[in-house]
């Protein structure tokens, strides 16, 4: 395999960083493929274009697949751009190596390595031994790693990336003293929320949340503002909702809870304690114990999420005990925070339950990587800094 920068490219060859940015964009397009990676492939002839392809969802079409179907014989002597190494494993689908090299492919340009152990290695030894050239663009790995953290999280990890999404008040506060919260943000604000719940494997809360405002934490796809192309891209994964999980250390989710009564599966993670006879009969309900204490303990469970129920992404909507504890263990790997315009008082319910801190050296610190006006709202993306 040949290591190349787009500085070093040929003449020939100036315009692949164009087809490779492609490649990535179609895999982004994808809100989420887990426990698969999202991939993107730009199959390119004679310098032009002949087809794309995307996976869109575990058990459908390769990104590879998709692309060499579309293709036909004119992928012979084709450049396959592809957003990650081709897999050459046999699971739902066949392996994408022996698809390319089937199809007579001449070279395939990679932005990175897969992980996996399934994969890493594998996808380019067959292609490279069956004369295929195999290029990787060393300048795109970052772009590429950027749009499957999760996957990437699991796999290298042992856990899913765990985002958190966060709605205050400027005073940061989340709901006034006597409990009103609706609605602290705007409609934006909410539709992007929806997208967020849409991209994750899991949508992840605590039973204080249940208890105090019955969500039914579910994908509403009609608020999200999909155009028609990407509805289509999504439409198996908007199909399958993501796994709901409530954290409830002595099981008092109630059974006639909104969660429960939607659609979709629901996964409780408790600390031991013996179900309700009407609890433990749902049959869209799964009950767990993480931990032998009195609470559950929050590393099991993202062990357990990424190794039992193959989650890449982890969306943490709960309350300010539990997000505090996330904090604390060092478990969070992105904060997205929308700030309203308004003003809630100093004796409405603080965002985070976070005691103890005593010296600024102490307090945890993030980093902004975007900011984004959502009508009224702002929304910011943050990563946490180690201290």
């Amino acid at each position: 395999m040949e290591y190349v920068r787009n500085s070093d490219l040929k003449p020939s060859c100036r315009d692949w960083p164009v087809h490779m940015q492609r490649a990535i964009d179609l895999a982004e397009s994808v809100l989420t493929a887990c426990p698969n990676p999202r991939v993107g492939c730009v199959l390119v002839r004679g310098g032009q274009v002949i087809s794309e392809g995307w996976h869109s969802a575990a058990g459908a079409p390769h990104a590879e697949a998709m692309a060499l179907e579309a293709a036909g014989p004119a992928a012979r002597e084709a450049v396959a751009f592809v957003s990650l190494e081709p897999c050459a494993h046999h699971g739902k689908t066949g392996p994408c190596s022996e698809a390319l090299i089937a199809a007579g492919v001449a070279t395939v340009v990679i932005p990175m390595q897969d992980p996996h152990p399934a994969v890493s290695g594998k996808g380019i030894a067959q292609l490279a031994e069956a004369g295929v050239e195999v290029i990787m663009m060393v300048d795109f790995e970052d772009a590429a790693r950027a749009i499957n953290l999760g996957f990437l999280s699991r796999v290298e990890r042992g856990r899913p990336r765990v985002r958190m999404k966060l709605a205050m008040s400027l005073d940061g506060r989340t709901a006034l003293s006597n409990g009103d919260s609706k609605w602290i943000t705007d409609g934006a604000s909410r539709r992007d929320v929806q997208l967020l719940r849409a991209s994750s494997s899991a949508v992840l809360t605590g039973i204080g949340t249940v208890l105090a405002d019955d969500p039914s934490l579910t994908v509403r796809p009609d608020e999200m503002g999909l155009s028609a192309d990407q509805r289509q891209c999504n439409a198996l994964n908007l199909q399958n909702p993501p796994l709901r999980v409530v954290l409830d250390s002595a099981l008092r989710t109630p059974a006639q809870s909104n969660l429960l009564a939607a659609a979709g599966r629901v996964l409780i993670y408790s600390a031991a304690a013996a179900p309700s006879a009407e609890l433990a009969g749902l049959e869209n309900c799964e009950l767990k114990v993480a931990g032998n204490e009195a609470r559950v303990q929050l590393q099991p469970v993202l062990e357990s999420l990424a190794s039992e129920y193959h989650c890449n992404d982890i969306l943490v909507e709960a309350g300010p005990t539990l997000c505090a504890a996330f904090l604390r263990s060092n478990l969070v790997d992105e904060l997205i925070v929308y700030v309203a315009p308004k003003l809630m008082g100093s004796d409405g319910k603080a965002l985070l339950d976070l005691h103890g801190i005593q010296t600024m050296a102490d307090t945890p610190t993030f980093e902004v990587i975007e900011t984004q006006q959502l009508e009224r709202d702002v929304r910011l993306r943050l990563l946490p800094q180690v201290n």
